[in-house]
């Protein structure tokens, strides 16, 4: 590989399908403009990049963060449900089968 340029992957899913595109950058790009680069809004129609939460190996980065070479950049959608309502839910749901029988 170019000393100039490095070698990374994008991640992203939705429900029932993910991707991860590998990618040869420039030195110097940024998470945002990989995002940009491996084109994904084309390879998952409806991922909505513009309101995704941007990420390196599972930490969270500002789109201007610099890449370095074999950085995984992922891009992580808003939540549909509340966690923590979820499991009381399904603490509740649980609840009423062991009462139920």
């Amino acid at each position: 590989m170019d000393a100039d340029r490095i070698g990374i992957e994008v991640a992203a899913a939705l429900p029932g399908r993910q991707v991860v595109i590998p990618l040869e950058v420039p030195a110097g790009t940024t998470v945002a403009q990989a995002v940009s680069m491996a084109e994904l809004t084309a390879r998952l129609p409806g991922l909505v990049v513009d309101e995704a939460r941007l990420g390196v190996f599972g930490k969270l980065r500002p789109p201007e963060h610099e890449l370095v070479e074999g950085d995984r950049v992922e891009v992580y959608r808003p939540l549909r449900a509340d966690p923590k309502e979820v499991r009381r839910e399904l603490a509740e749901l649980a609840r009423q089968r062991k009462r139920d029988g």
